[in-house]
């Protein structure tokens, strides 16, 4: 079976792992951009988003490693789009456009259901309504022994630690103040559950963290 990772997820000075007042003009809620300024230059990012080269060096040593080996993603509903409530339609299909950089079955937590939607590039977002113990084991059927990859936000990962399923935690450390938003951490013992520090590395732009939790 393969692991279940967390990768990329960039946090504030302050703990923030996302900004306040997400709406369709703030995905990552106000501010939340400016925790990704280590990632966004990357050669891994701008390629995958079709933009042409980008810079290499520990920020994308880092990056590049979150896309291997991953079979299949979870992404808790406010990481697919700014609605709330009952989907009005199926007119939203989320923040990437007709080819979105996953291309593999992306599952996405929600209270709503609704019929799954696929994309170019092989990838098809499924609409999971049971929760993250359903999310993880039809993530970890359509990865077929390679990883699952959990997306966020904040919320979705605290959910999934609490409940020690997380394998391994890649966090950046943004050099920046939110002042508000949504705490990755808030509620959560990592220590407790088992979790320790495996990696640390620093670049201009951020510091990186690896945290591992023995598998049983």
């Amino acid at each position: 079976m393969g692991q279940v990772r967390v990768e990329s997820f960039a946090v504030s000075l302050d703990g923030y792992g996302a900004g306040p007042d997400q709406d369709i003009d703030n995905g990552l809620g106000v501010g939340g951009e400016e925790l990704h300024q280590w990632f966004i230059p990357t050669r891994t990012f701008q390629r995958t988003h079709g933009a042409g080269d980008g810079t290499t060096g520990v920020d994308d040593d880092f990056a590049a490693r979150g896309f291997r080996n991953i079979g299949a993603w979870i992404l808790g509903r406010n990481m697919f789009g700014p609605i709330r409530g009952p989907w009005p339609d199926s007119n939203w299909k989320g923040w990437w456009g007709d080819n979105p950089p996953y291309h593999v079955p992306v599952f996405v937590l929600t209270h709503h259901a609704r019929p799954p939607v696929e994309m170019e590039g092989n990838t098809t977002f499924h609409f999971v309504t049971g929760g993250i113990h359903e999310a993880l084991d039809r993530a970890r059927e359509a990865a077929n022994g390679m990883d699952v990859r959990i997306g966020g936000g904040p919320n979705v990962i605290r959910q999934y630690l609490r409940e020690a399923l997380i394998d391994e935690l890649h966090v950046a450390i943004a050099p920046v103040l939110l002042g508000r938003g949504e705490r990755l951490f808030e509620g959560v013992d990592l220590r407790a559950l088992g979790y320790e520090c495996v990696q640390f590395a620093a670049s201009e732009k951020a510091t990186h963290v690896v945290l591992r939790r023995p598998r049983k």
